[in-house]
C-alpha cells in the first residue's frame, strides 16, 4: 500500500490564493493524501474560499489568530499521514512534485532522510518562473547543508521538503516564539533528526512574491526583528552542535554577517549581542556596507535615509514587475480579476 501524504496549509489573510494552492495540493498524483487546511483567524474571505474545497480528503479547520507556528502545529497534530508536505497558503506545487520525490525514495530509507526539490520565484504566471541552482541543490549530510546555508546565504523555501512523520516528531514542534524564519529553524531541527538530505530536481515548486506583507517580509517590524535574533542564535546552535571547527566559526561569522544590516543601527540592543557572539567565535562584525547605487545618499541624508532608499526603491521595483506580471496574467486567462471568487472550486 502506498504511504499516506499529509499535505498541511496553514492560511491567514489568502483570499487571492487559497483556492489556486489548493487546487495545487488536489492535484497532485500520488493518490494516497490528505489536505489539511487550517484557516489562523483570517479577516477575509479566506475561511469561506477554502470551505469550497471541503470533501472527504480536504478538511479546513479554523482557530483564533496565533500565528503561522502555532497554525502550522494544528494542522500536524490533525494529520495522519506517514510524510509531511508543508505547503503555504500562496504557493503551489507541480501536479507529480510529491510523487517524483516519493518515486525516489525508494533507493534508500526515507524514514530518516529529507527529500527536497527544486524552487523557482513567481508572481501570477508560473511559466515565467526560472529555476536557478544554489549550493544546496544537492545531497548533502546535516552539517555540509547548514555549512552551505549559513555561509553562503543560500535556503531552501519551506514546500520543498518532504518529511517523514518519524522525523516530523524527532524535531518536535514549531517554535511559536517566532513570528519570522519558524521554518527556517524548523528545519534545522528536522534536519538534525535526519541522516541527510536527498534533491529530487525534477519535483519543483512555485514560490509566489506577491505583496511586502507576506510572512517573509521583515521591513521594520521589530517584533520579526527579535524573532529574526532568536532565530539565528538557534541557527548558531544547531551548526556548532554538529561540529566545533575553524570552517564552523567561519560559517558562524558570515551568517551574522548576512543578517547584521537587518538590525543595524535601529537595534543596538541586538547589535552588541551579536558582536558578542562574533567575539566568542573569535570574529568581528564590520559595518554593513550600501552598494553603490545608494553610498552616495549616506554623507547627504544619513545612514538611515540611504539604508531606507536601498530598502524601499527594490520594493518599488518589485510592485512594477508584480503588476505588469497580473495585467499579462489577466490578458493570458481573460480574467476581468485574478482576485478568488468565492464559488465553485
Amino acid at each position: 500500500m502506498q504511504p499516506l501524504v499529509s499535505i498541511l496549509i496553514p492560511a491567514y489573510n489568502a483570499q487571492e490564493w487559497i483556492a489556486d494552492t489548493l487546487r495545487s495540493a488536489i492535484a497532485q498524483t500520488w493518490e494516497q493524501k490528505e489536505i489539511i487546511v487550517v484557516d489562523d483567524g483570517s479577516t477575509d474571505c479566506t475561511l469561506a474560499v477554502a470551505r469550497r474545497f471541503e470533501s472527504d480528503g480536504v478538511l479546513v479547520v479554523t482557530q483564533y489568530n496565533q500565528g503561522a507556528a502555532a497554525a502550522r502545529n494544528h494542522a500536524f497534530r490533525l494529520s495522519q499521514g506517514d510524510y509531511i508536505q508543508w505547503l503555504d497558503a500562496d504557493d503551489l506545487l507541480a501536479p507529480d512534485k510529491i510523487e517524483r520525490q516519493l518515486v525516489t525514495s525508494t533507493e534508500f530509507d526515507a524514514r530518516r532522510t529529507l527529500l527536497s526539490s527544486s524552487w523557482a520565484y513567481f508572481s501570477y504566471r508560473t511559466h515565467c518562473a526560472r529555476f536557478v541552482p544554489t549550493v544546496l541543490w544537492q545531497d548533502l549530510s546535516p552539517v555540509e547543508w547548514l555549512l552551505r546555508k549559513m555561509g553562503q546565504g543560500a535556503h531552501m523555501q519551506t514546500a520543498t521538503w518532504l518529511t517523514s512523520r518519524a522525523m516530523a516528531e524527532a524535531a518536535g514542534p514549531f517554535d511559536t516564539r517566532l513570528s519570522f524564519d519558524d521554518d527556517g529553524e524548523y528545519f534545522c531541527r528536522v534536519l538534525l533528526a535526519s541522516e541527510g538530505t536527498c534533491f529530487v530536481p525534477e519535483a519543483k515548486v512555485f514560490y509566489r512574491v506577491n505583496t511586502p506583507k507576506r510572512l517573509s517580509y521583515i521591513g521594520h517590524s521589530d517584533k520579526k526583528k527579535n524573532s529574526l535574533f532568536l532565530s539565528m542564535k538557534l541557527h548558531l546552535q544547531y551548526l556548532r552542535s554538529l561540529e566545533d571547527s575553524e570552517r564552523v566559526q567561519k560559517a558562524c561569522l558570515a551568517y551574522m554577517q548576512t543578517w547584521y544590516p537587518t538590525f543595524y543601527p535601529e537595534r543596538p540592543d541586538i547589535v552588541a549581542a551579536l558582536q558578542n557572539l562574533a567575539a566568542q567565535l573569535q570574529g568581528h562584525l564590520e559595518e554593513p556596507r550600501l552598494s553603490w547605487k545608494y553610498f552616495w545618499l549616506k554623507p547627504l541624508f544619513g545612514w538611515k535615509a540611504a539604508k531606507w532608499a536601498e530598502m524601499a526603491l527594490p520594493q518599488l521595483k518589485g510592485l512594477c514587475f508584480r503588476n505588469w506580471d497580473r495585467a499579462m496574467y489577466r490578458v493570458e486567462f481573460g480574467r476581468a480579476d485574478v482576485r478568488v471568487r468565492i464559488g465553485a472550486p
